[in-house]
């Protein structure tokens, strides 16, 4: 097996969509965010850090493997891992940190270089679904305990299972659940209730990667963008047409880095110094041109997010945080002070975890004028590598870190 920083894996599911589950404003019912673009709606929150950091408020241990990120709705928090015996648990804890249920659904990954979940749970009222590293989409009912059904894309749409695993966390529309199996479906559609099959994507034929896929409206039409191991690819939302596909190729075929929209622009990355650039749609949306190419921000998994008319994000090969005009792809700044880390956004900061070995987390202010770091610590809780996102919930941080989850308090007093 060819080394890769353990990295893939994390894609960890990496948009924005329209979410169907009843959630209050600071809820974040699915990876990276109720969006999925990486931006959390919490206001009110610390600007600057005290030199220990945010307090910590409770540390929740025995999650075992894997690095699926927190979903938080209401007052309840739903995370993924794994037991020795390959085991997948979800786990359903309280606002206190308590383990409330612990919900099995059947065996996980157990990949040498990222053993465990890595899909980040999709919380739809009183459901949950996601899907192992071993391609078995399964779909929980979290106030009965129990599994509704479950499905294996891999087996029933002919796809074969990427390198280090599936890692795609999945997105639901409406009455429908979105994933991506690759082979000749590429991508399926469905039934979020009983998992039988609404419509899957002819035309192309290609290997999953670990990206998780995001709706976006572009001059009235709803376009499902994502990326397998070789294209990015852009969808009819609706029936699953593709309407279009612009080649990308990085080494390993890692592709975990959710598409951003923006004014008529699609944006797409990869790591290994693939960087990436940004796709213009012509006015329907059914096909794209590149407007600008950048290698600077060559991002693996981390995810990036824009704000305000500018991409933040780390860099792979380039291990720097780099902040990028979405309109023209000018680098507006970069910093070797942050390597490679997750990047998330809140209340007009970003929140950067560093991995794999770091476990630091800064707090930086997201302008284009240049780099401002105004707090950062280390996590000295949990596991393995520090491959999760930051999810930001009701004035608290929470990073998963292998078996623990701690949450930090971050609001102002």
């Amino acid at each position: 097996m060819k080394s890769l920083s353990g990295v893939i894996m994390l894609a960890l599911m990496l948009t924005p969509l329209v979410f169907a589950a009843v959630a209050s404003a600071a809820d974040s019912p699915q990876f990276r965010g109720p969006n999925r673009d990486g931006k959390y709606n919490d206001t009110g929150l610390l600007k600057t850090w005290p030199e220990a950091g945010p307090p910590v408020v409770w540390v929740a241990h025995g999650l075992g493997k894997g690095y699926s990120t927190v979903s938080v709705v209401d007052d309840r928090l739903y995370v993924a891992g794994m037991a020795d015996d390959l085991t997948g648990n979800l786990f359903v804890l309280n606002t206190d940190g308590a383990i409330e249920k612990t919900l099995p659904y059947g065996k996980d990954t157990d990949i040498v270089q990222a053993p465990g979940p890595r899909s980040t749970p999709t919380i739809d009222g009183e459901r949950a679904y996601l899907t192992s590293g071993t391609g078995v989409v399964h779909c929980l009912d979290v106030v009965a305990g129990k599994q509704l059904w479950e499905a294996n894309i891999l087996e029933r749409f002919g796809g074969k299972n990427a390198e280090w695993h599936l890692a795609e966390s999945l997105l639901v529309d409406g009455d429908r659940l979105i994933c991506t199996p690759g082979g000749a479906a590429l991508v399926a559609a469905l039934n979020k209730m009983t998992g039988e099959t609404i419509w899957t994507t002819g035309g192309l034929n290609d290997v999953a990667s670990y990206c998780s896929p995001a709706i976006v409206t572009h001059n009235g039409h709803r376009l499902l963008l994502t990326e397998t191991s070789k294209f990015v690819l852009g969808l009819d939302a609706d029936t699953g047409k593709l309407l279009w596909t612009y080649p990308h190729e990085t080494k390993y075929d890692i592709h975990a880095v959710t598409p951003i929209y923006d004014n008529g622009l699609v944006y797409f990355t990869g790591g290994y110094g693939s960087g990436g650039g940004a796709l213009e749609l012509s006015p329907d949306g059914s096909s794209v041109s590149l407007k600008w190419a950048d290698k600077t921000l060559d991002c693996q998994f981390h995810g990036v997010v824009l704000v305000d008319g500018y991409l933040y994000g780390c860099g792979h090969n380039n291990a720097s945080l780099i902040c990028l005009e979405m309109a023209t792809g000018k680098v507006m700044w970069t910093t070797k002070e942050i390597k490679t880390g997750a990047v998330v956004y809140a209340d007009g900061m970003l929140y950067v975890y560093e991995g794999p070995k770091e476990g630091v987390v800064s707090l930086v202010k997201a302008v284009p004028t240049g780099f401002e770091r105004t707090g950062m610590f280390k996590v000295t809780e949990g596991t393995d590598n520090h491959w999760s996102h930051p999810v930001i919930s009701n004035g608290r941080l929470y990073i998963r870190h292998g078996e623990a989850l701690i949450a930090y308090d971050v609001a102002q007093k």
